[in-house]
């Protein structure tokens, strides 16, 4: 989307991803797809309302604690959220369509949302990498209750540290406190 271009910092970073493939004649083969991840400094609310798109496909399939109806209440805040966080950075695909994106304030990784049909490709990896290598990430939350979530911070590199039986809204969601 050549509008968007306009939105992104100059700090880009592009890589290739294998994506497997099956034939209809079963033999498998893996192609390459471009992905590139830069940091957003205009955020137009065309802009942003696609990231809340993400935000709500990634919810939906990684946090099932939550019901349709706390969804769509935490949805309301999620603009505001991507509006007020210091370091917004999105990885899109090829066509230029944002398909994650992680907020950073600090040193500490605020959220790291991925649509679901790039969950598995190594995009998440890749964005930690490059929080920790350009923004310096040392530390995270993740909620008990997204096991994956937790499991993949711990494979980058993460530990827990503090555990509260809340979350930062008072919802008994208990909160996992991780560093490197």
């Amino acid at each position: 989307m050549a509008e968007d271009e306009a939105h992104k910092a100059h700090i880009q970073y592009t890589f290739n991803i294998l994506i497997w493939q099956t034939r209809i004649n079963g033999i498998s083969e893996y192609t390459e797809a471009t992905m590139k991840i830069a940091e957003v400094k205009d955020r137009k609310p065309d802009f942003i309302n696609r990231l809340v798109e993400v935000w709500e496909d990634s919810v939906r399939v990684t946090h099932l604690f939550l019901s349709d109806s706390e969804i769509k209440n935490i949805k309301e805040y999620v603009p505001k959220a991507l509006n007020g966080i210091a370091h917004l950075i999105i990885a899109e695909d090829e066509a230029g369509c944002p398909v994650a994106f992680m907020g950073i304030e600090g040193d500490t990784l605020e959220m790291l949302f991925i649509a679901p049909e790039e969950r598995g490709k190594g995009l998440g990896k890749r964005l930690i990498q490059y929080g920790i290598e350009n923004y310096s990430i040392e530390k995270l939350t993740v909620n008990e209750q997204n096991p994956q979530a937790k499991g993949f911070y711990e494979h980058m590199g993460f530990r827990v540290y503090k555990r509260t039986d809340l979350d930062e809204q008072g919802n008994p969601y208990p909160i996992l406190y991780m560093s490197r």
